[in-house]
Formats: structure tokens, C-alpha cells, sequence
């Protein structure tokens, strides 16, 4: 097992290097000093997923989806819920796919929501469709 984590900040996009006994501490970005693991859900820019779903070590499920998507605004509570639940095994995130419309077309996403699993990084996963909280976190635990 490695010694050192890899982490975008996925607020500020900075590369953050830690050991892996320093996850349970709250680390903060260097940069920023935004927390990397805390259990939220992070909206993430078009530039900030580019890095994190290449460059990190923890694994980062990622919803896509748009405001205007009604089963899209349902499934936002259970996915901050399995987030929570799961703040030490990955990393929640979100980015809406009528902001960034290229996200879309070099995924081959053809209907939200959809959440995408990717770790070390490479895509390992994706679910499509509106889950409970019970049905995210099964899926995580599948794919870890």
C-alpha cells in the first residue's frame, strides 16, 4: 500500500501530497486551506474534474447533472447522505452538465443523473438514474 495520498482540492484545483495516517486528520489544501476529506458534496469547475478525476489517489464519485433535471434536485440529498457516510473511503462530488456542456459530449453522457466512479485515475464505474442514499453507497463499496 502506499505511504502518500494525491488530492486535488476541489475547490481551488492545487495538487495536495499527504500520508495516508494524515486522512483522518482533517487535512486542509495547502493552498486554500479548504478541507480535501469532510464528507460534503464539492461542485466542481470543468478544469478542477479534469485533474481530480486523472491525478487522485482516493477514489471520487462524481453526479452529473442540471438544474433543471427534476430526479437530478431529488437524488442531491441522498447523495450528500452516502457522502457523509462514506467520507472515508471516497470522494463526493458534482458538476453541472448545462454549465459545462463539453463534460457531456467527451463522456458520452446521454442522461443525468448519472454518477461515475474513478479511481487511480481511470473511470471504474458508472450508475445511471435517480438512487436512495442505501443504493450509492452499495455501488462505492462495489467499486473501491
Amino acid at each position: 500500500m502506499q505511504d502518500t495520498l494525491t488530492l486535488t482540492c476541489l475547490a481551488c484545483g492545487q495538487i495536495n501530497r499527504l500520508p495516508v495516517a494524515r486522512l483522518d486528520a482533517n487535512p486542509k489544501c495547502a493552498k486554500c486551506k479548504v478541507a480535501l476529506v469532510d464528507g460534503d458534496v464539492a461542485e466542481l469547475t470543468q478544469a478542477v474534474h479534469a485533474k481530480s478525476t486523472k491525478t487522485d489517489s482516493l477514489p471520487i464519485l462524481v453526479d452529473y447533472w442540471a438544474p433543471w433535471c427534476g430526479p437530478c434536485r431529488t437524488m442531491a440529498p441522498e447523495f450528500a447522505k452516502a457522502a457523509r457516510a462514506l467520507r472515508a473511503n471516497a470522494r463526493f462530488a458534482k458538476i453541472d452538465t448545462e454549465q459545462y456542456p463539453q463534460i457531456s459530449q467527451q463522456l458520452g453522457i446521454r442522461g443525468i443523473p448519472l454518477l461515475i466512479m474513478y479511481s487511480a485515475g481511470h473511470e471504474t464505474a458508472r450508475l445511471s438514474g435517480a438512487r436512495p442514499a442505501s443504493d450509492i453507497e452499495t455501488f462505492v463499496r462495489q467499486h473501491l
